[in-house]
Formats: C-alpha cells, sequence, structure tokens
C-alpha cells in the first residue's frame, strides 16, 4: 500500500518536473528574435553612406579593442581575455565566410550584437558587452553590419578556444543570466530631458559601453545597474588590475572637480589639467573617443555631469595642502619621490601642465582601491596617440628599479601627501600585482579604419 501510494505520488510529482525541464531546455537554447529579422540587407547593394555611418558606429563602441591584437590585421580576433573562470579568446569578426562572420544575415548579426547570441544558438560570454549594446538602435545595428560586411577586409584566422574546463564551459546558463541581468530593449529616450542629454545617455549607455568597466560587478559578475536609475551605475569598479574611476560628480573619485569642456578635452585629445589617459583608457582614447564628433563628445559630457555623487561614499572633499616632498624626507617612500617621481609630478605633486599629471587630488591618490596606482607604478602607461601623433612622455615602468616594499613606501606616501586621502599600500598587494600583470607595451593597437 505504501508503496503504491509512493509510486503515484512520484508519478504525480514527475508530470511538472518534465514539464518544468522541458520550459526550461526551450528557453536556454531557443533564439531571440531579432527586431531586424523582416529586414535583410543584400550586402552587393550597401550603400557606401550606410558604410561610413557603421564605421563611425565602430568607433563609437570601440571594437578594435577586444577584437584586434598589436601586430595583427583590423577585427581579426585573438585577445586573449582572463576570466574567473578561464582564458576566453576575442573572435574573428571580419566578413571572412569561413573563420568570421561573413555568413551572417543582418538578423544573426543582430542576435549576436543586442543579445549575444550567435547563428548556432551559441551563447556568447558577456565580456562581449551586449547588455551595453543591446540599447543600440535598430538604425545603428544596420550601419554596423554594412560596415562589417563591406567596410572591413575578410581575413582567414580561426578562433581560438576557449581555456574554460568543462562544465564551467557549458554556456547555457547564460541564457538565465541574460533573463535576470539583462534589459533586451533597445534606448528609449526619456521625455522630461533634453535633445543633449539623450544622445549622452544613449552613447554611454550603449555603444560606449562605459558601464562594462565603471560600473560595479555582483556575485554573478554582473552590473549592478545598467543606466542612471540604479546609483551604482558609473560609480567606479576594480577591473582586471585597474580601478575604473567614478564618472557620477563625486569630487574626489569622480567628475566633481570637472567642467563639462574639461570632459570633452580629455576625451578629444587624451588630457586635461586633471588627468591623463592611462590603463584601459588608452585603448579606448586611441581608437574611439578622440574620433567623436565634438557634439557627441559635448552630450557625454553633459551626460555625465547630471549623475549626482555620493559624498557617504566619496568622503569630505579633497583640499590641497601645499608642502615640498623635500621637507619630507624622513617619510618612508619620500626619498624614493624625489628621486624618481618628481622631475615629472613635481615636488608639490602638481605636474606640469597637461603633459605630466599632478599627483595632488588625483583619483588613484584618493580610492580606496590602490590598484590603478601599483599598476602603472609597475608597468607604467602606454603610449598615447592622439591625431596620429604618439605621446613624447610616458610613464616609465619601475618593475625592475624598485622592490614591492619600495612601491608599497613611494605610493602610500604619495596616497596621503597633498591632502590625499588614499588608504597605505602594502608590499603584499604590489607583489600579488607584479605576478599577475606585465609591462605597459610601447606598441598600441591603432586602426586604420580604411
Amino acid at each position: 500500500m505504501n508503496n503504491s501510494r509512493f509510486a503515484r505520488t512520484a508519478g504525480w510529482l514527475a508530470v511538472p518536473c518534465l514539464v518544468a525541464a522541458g520550459l526550461l531546455a526551450w528557453y536556454v537554447t531557443r533564439e531571440p528574435v531579432s527586431r531586424l529579422e523582416n529586414h535583410q540587407i543584400a550586402v552587393a547593394d550597401i550603400d557606401p553612406a550606410l558604410v561610413a555611418r557603421g564605421e563611425y558606429v565602430a568607433r563609437l563602441s570601440d571594437c578594435v579593442a577586444c577584437h584586434s591584437v598589436p601586430g595583427g590585421a583590423p577585427f581579426a580576433g585573438g585577445l586573449e581575455m582572463a576570466t574567473p573562470l578561464g582564458s576566453i579568446h576575442a573572435t574573428n569578426i571580419t566578413p571572412d565566410t569561413e573563420t568570421g562572420i561573413g555568413h551572417y544575415s543582418l538578423a544573426d548579426f543582430d542576435r549576436a550584437v543586442r543579445h549575444g547570441v550567435a547563428p548556432d544558438s551559441r551563447r556568447l560570454y558577456p565580456a562581449m558587452p551586449y547588455p551595453s549594446y543591446a540599447k543600440l538602435s535598430d538604425e545603428d545595428v544596420r550601419a554596423l553590419y554594412a560596415f562589417f560586411m563591406k567596410g572591413v577586409a575578410p581575413v582567414k584566422q580561426a578562433n581560438i578556444p576557449s581555456a574554460i574546463p568543462f562544465p564551467l564551459n557549458l554556456r547555457w546558463p547564460i541564457a538565465l543570466w541574460n533573463g535576470v541581468f539583462v534589459d533586451a530593449e533597445p534606448y528609449v529616450t526619456k521625455p522630461l530631458q533634453n535633445e543633449r542629454w539623450n544622445r549622452g545617455a544613449y552613447l554611454v549607455q550603449g555603444a560606449g559601453h562605459c558601464g562594462s568597466c565603471h560600473t560595479p560587478r555582483g556575485l554573478a559578475f554582473n552590473e549592478k545597474a545598467l543606466d542612471e536609475s540604479g546609483k551604482p551605475y558609473l560609480a567606479g569598479a576594480l577591473l582586471d588590475g585597474w580601478y575604473a574611476p567614478s564618472l557620477r560628480d563625486d569630487h574626489n573619485t569622480g567628475l566633481g572637480r570637472w567642467s563639462e569642456q574639461e570632459i570633452v578635452q580629455f576625451l578629444k585629445t587624451g588630457r586635461n589639467q586633471h588627468a591623463v589617459v592611462y590603463g584601459s583608457m588608452t585603448e579606448a582614447f586611441n581608437n574611439s573617443t578622440q574620433f567623436m564628433s565634438d557634439d557627441d563628445l559635448t552630450a557625454i559630457a553633459h551626460y555625465l555631469k547630471s549623475l549626482p555623487g555620493d559624498r557617504e561614499r566619496d568622503g569630505a572633499p579633497w583640499q590641497y595642502q601645499a608642502v615640498s616632498a623635500a621637507q619630507r624626507l624622513e617619510s618612508p617612500g619620500a626619498q624614493t619621490y624625489v628621486t624618481r617621481c618628481a622631475s615629472c609630478h613635481g615636488l608639490d605633486g602638481k605636474g606640469q601642465s597637461q603633459w605630466m599629471p599632478p599627483l595632488a587630488g588625483a583619483t588613484s591618490a584618493l580610492a580606496r582601491e590602490s590598484a590603478s596606482a601599483i599598476n602603472i607604478t609597475l608597468n607604467g602607461s602606454q603610449r598615447v596617440v592622439a591625431a596620429g601623433v604618439p605621446d613624447a612622455y610616458r610613464m616609465p615602468a619601475f618593475r625592475e628599479q624598485l622592490s614591492d616594499q619600495q612601491i608599497a613606501e613611494v605610493l602610500t606616501f604619495m596616497r596621503s601627501t597633498w591632502g590625499n586621502q588614499g588608504s597605505a599600500v602594502d608590499a603584499q598587494t604590489v607583489g600579488k600585482l607584479r605576478e599577475h600583470t606585465d609591462p605597459a607595451s610601447s606598441s598600441p593597437i591603432i586602426l586604420q579604419m580604411r
């Protein structure tokens, strides 16, 4: 009797379990519906004007940053990206029909760019910033497709398989991740905001995918917010050995002391009185932001300055405290600063105009995270190429000249002088970054689109 009752109960439970399993299988293997399913483009008939527009959208989206490597063909892939699960490699997105995307239809392309799903229903890892690209307009996706099909030279180069071990390399769970963390709808204009603000929001949230680096991530590696409605949006994040600072109106660690024009100047020339591009931002500048129109740069600056800061997170506003490093030689790290750093950054920490950035009040000196300060001291800066001209001055790498302890001491000195409020740096933290990072390359990827 008991066995019979157990069998009937198990039978009844099996039905909903099978239904649930079927629904799950359907959900994770389904092909997302493309908004461009019925708007196909014949490659032979693509208008050159559409290709030119797509080239600009590719600049806005900084596609080259991940899909090209130094010395390699544009967009042929191969860049290794470390993830907590293992290494993955950017793919070939040239129009080669065998190893690239030459066989993609417009709808295929749309699903890959805005939904993260390849034509074989294979889910793309969200290292591809499709959570941001989802906000691209239909028109910009069409233009991108035109550019990649007709404005990029096909390159036969096989993709490199990921190094993520089984079962972590199974991709179907990404569909569930997308369902929870991705808003798959294009950007919707905010009627209460003006045209410039909306254009800036579209560029920052969508093509520019600024949140990919500057928004903190949750336990599931998701961006904690995808637009200004979330307080963490663009509030600063630690990523790949760098601290991407806040892009909100935070006085210390954000853009609170920057005017809109200074933001435009930074994105257009790679420098202003507050800072010079370095780390991952160098690549974004070299191939993306400096090519944006003045109107778009102004829109971006206007939108960013509308994002309020957080005094509780940011701390008391920084104020410069005048002191010469030569007067503090008894402090650990001061002697190293005077002999190694002062010739460029000044005994007073104020730098030299726009060429040598100030350390007094620098984000890297005020942020709780010390990763950027350590990384650039260990590895130096990449070459900044503005308007085709490489910079004459680069931060040198000190990994061979200074020990972990010396770097810790000089950075602690820098982060506690001239009113700076950054926390102390310890040698162990320096050692960990030394082990997992490499010197900055002097041969940056500079993409000639045509």
